[in-house]
């Protein structure tokens, strides 16, 4: 069995968490699934099991889309669907990732 290992620097987090972050600030919380999305991709692309990277097919736009649907669900449910939208995230980025090789 090959070993399991993630390839991504401290420097490299920071950076990436300073842009997610500048961008989601400047468009008022707009851009935020972008960001996630930008932040998310770098950390399964250094992230490699049994000897095989991974990758995430995932896109903004198709997070956004979810992310509207989760907030009417909130307004709907007067904040009780909140505490499903964690797990909801958790399954729409395993159902986007899948090894690159």
């Amino acid at each position: 069995m090959d070993e399991s290992y993630f390839d991504g620097t401290l420097l490299q987090l920071i950076g990436w968490k300073i842009v997610g972050t500048l961008v989601t600030v400047v468009t008022f919380g707009i851009c935020f699934p972008w960001a996630y999305c930008m932040l998310y991709n770098w950390e399964i692309s250094h992230t490699v099991v049994n000897g095989r990277r991974l990758r995430f097919t995932g896109t903004a736009t198709g997070l956004f889309g979810m992310w509207i649907k989760w907030l009417l669900l909130c307004v709907i449910t007067f904040g009780i669907y909140g505490f499903w939208v964690g797990i909801s995230l958790k399954k729409w980025q395993v159902a986007h990732t899948e090894f690159a090789n």
